[in-house]
């Protein structure tokens, strides 16, 4: 039914020596078998929720089953508002920049989390899971209003590694850019930043594909290379994105 039966030392150690023996079985995977990206509501004009299903409820880390069978959703809205920040600690080059985060901060946050939780419960209260649907383990079923679920949240909520856009990308003579359109950070001579911190605005999705793509870019300005003439492709709308959440 699920990766339950390997969470204990005999199954694991079945797994880990199957993968190093013939790179197959569930530790050939990171278990994300399926994906979705959906729109929250009526009037969002492009897939502002990402979902990640994978088959076994544990927590994210990885530290602790919850218990046993069981399947989970990892769901989050893909542009959060809130914007943190990195700043100098002081004037030792050798000392670690204040990084805050700012999660949250922004009222639309919790309104979007709150929406994915609820979507999230639609989904797998549909007929196709009513074979292996026992009980919501988190937040519990119990857990509905707007006060609850902003508490459940507030304990729970994660990144998932995806912070970006430290250090944006724009014109010269925006006061927010850092680095032009080639990568140079604006002002210093011989320093190109080759990372996500230069993507204005985070991609609607992982980073990794455009952080792969930005470094990519940087190295064929470094080299002199010619780019890609533009192809200014445009993505599909639904047609009753305005009217319709689906």
């Amino acid at each position: 039914m699920s990766l339950y039966r390997y969470w204990n030392l005999v199954g694991k150690a079945y797994v880990g020596a199957r993968w190093l023996l013939s790179q197959t079985g569930p530790g050939a995977t990171n278990q994300f078998e399926s994906a979705a990206f959906i729109r929250s509501q009526a009037g969002v004009d492009y897939p502002d929720i990402q979902y990640h299903f994978l088959p076994i409820a544990v927590r994210y880390d990885g530290q602790a089953a919850s218990e046993g069978h069981g399947f989970q959703a990892h769901v989050g809205p893909m542009r959060s508002p809130s914007r943190g920040s990195v700043e100098l600690a002081a004037s030792d080059p050798e000392e670690a920049p204040r990084i805050r985060f700012n999660y949250m901060s922004d009222p639309q946050d919790w309104a979007d989390f709150r929406r994915c939780i609820r979507l999230t419960r639609e989904i797998f209260g549909q007929e196709a899971f009513a074979p292996y649907y026992k009980h919501e383990i988190q937040p519990g079923a119990g857990v509905e209003s707007d006060d609850a679920l902003d508490a459940f949240i507030r304990e729970h909520v994660e990144s998932a590694y995806h912070p970006c856009g430290t250090a944006r990308m724009g014109r010269r003579d925006d006061p927010r850019a850092v680095g032009d359109a080639e990568c140079r950070v604006i002002g210093v001579e011989g320093l190109r930043l080759a990372d996500s911190s230069v993507i204005p605005r985070i991609t609607n999705g992982n980073l990794n594909a455009p952080s792969i793509m930005t470094g990519e870019k940087a190295a064929d300005h470094i080299l002199g290379r010619s780019p890609l003439p533009p192809e200014n492709a445009e993505p599909w709308i639904a047609p009753d994105w305005q009217t319709r959440q689906r």
